[in-house]
């Protein structure tokens, strides 16, 4: 019965039920016939039911704003753009049924889809996402719900994970309290963290922490409660995020990080990854956590130097305002 149950329900999110709406509809794209495409005349959106629930492109002006790997056009072990994942990172077991597996896609209304993933026996958990694109401009909230599906207590976290173009600038606010010496940490090789890093690439410009290279390791972790970031892409693009930060609640992760950055060293992606608070979930229990994203245009500097990064925050902020 159970592989009857599998199959069904594969066969139900390779070939989806969906419907048309405004600003919605599936399309082929990047070797996949069952994606979503969320469009409102200014921004575009393409969501993947067929590999982990993701976004494989967000743009403007045909303008990705996300590393997509054109090499793996219609490959199921794809994992570039933008995933979502769950944590902690060194707690869960492997999840290929939510991180790469297929998911159920849905258009729910206008420029708005569901994405709803496998039950996982791995971790006891399933997962919804449901996306909904602006009517007017490039806001687009990802809001992800982790659901209990086991018989017994569990704990979890949210943790975005989307590939963003690489080799671009960084800038994460700092929001006056942390608990590490330099406002982040330098994991080592991923089992040691360096909690007081002395790294050229990142510096302090006012109250933000700027990494404009790549640094001698490519995992940085903060802990910073400001609970957003920009990030300016080499094809002259800002990619802002946003998301809730809780300073009264536990964090999850090794070093209880609310943001992580993985930028390698001559890799075409940069990874920009908000962390959630620890989430104790009873059978049944669910948790839900929202990532707004923000793009504009704005010109990549020539050099470093040349980056104003007050201008760059306060340009953030307008996106940001706009959509509330």
């Amino acid at each position: 019965m159970k592989f009857w149950q599998s199959l069904v329900w594969l066969l139900g999110a390779m070939v989806p039920f969906l419907s048309a709406a405004e600003g919605a509809r599936v399309i082929t794209f990047h070797g996949f016939n069952d994606c979503i495409e969320l469009t409102n005349g200014k921004a575009r959106v393409i969501l993947c039911p067929a590999v982990g629930g993701r976004v494989l492109e967000y743009s403007i002006g045909g303008k990705n704003a996300l590393w997509l790997d054109s090499t793996r056009a219609g490959d199921r072990r794809d994992g570039s753009a933008g995933r979502f994942d769950i944590g902690p990172e060194r707690i869960l077991p492997k999840r290929e049924v939510l991180f790469r597996g297929p998911y159920r896609g849905e258009i729910t209304g206008a420029r708005a889809a569901r994405l709803t993933s496998g039950k996982d026996a791995s971790t006891g958990f399933q997962i919804v996402r449901e996306f909904v694109l602006a009517k007017d401009t490039a806001h687009l909230v990802c809001r992800q719900t982790v659901i209990n599906i086991s018989r017994e207590t569990r704990q979890v976290c949210y943790w975005g994970r989307g590939f963003a173009q690489g080799q671009g600038i960084c800038i994460v606010p700092l929001s006056g309290v942390s608990r590490m010496p330099k406002e982040y940490v330098l994991y080592q090789d991923h089992l040691l963290i360096d909690f007081a890093p002395d790294d050229p690439a990142i510096t302090r410009q006012g109250n933000y922490l700027v990494i404009d290279r790549p640094p001698s390791k490519p995992k940085l972790g903060f802990d910073s409660m400001a609970g957003w970031m920009a990030y300016l892409s080499r094809n002259d693009l800002l990619f802002v995020k946003r998301w809730p930060t809780f300073p009264d609640r536990v964090y999850g992760e090794m070093a209880s990080l609310t943001l992580s950055i993985w930028y390698p060293s001559e890799r075409p992606m940069c990874e920009l990854e908000p962390i959630g608070p620890r989430e104790i979930l009873k059978p049944g229990g669910r948790a839900t956590f929202t990532e707004e994203w923000f793009l504009a245009s704005r010109k990549y500097p020539k050099i470093s130097a040349e980056l104003d990064v007050s201008t760059v925050a306060r340009q953030s902020h307008e996106l940001m305002k706009g959509a509330r």
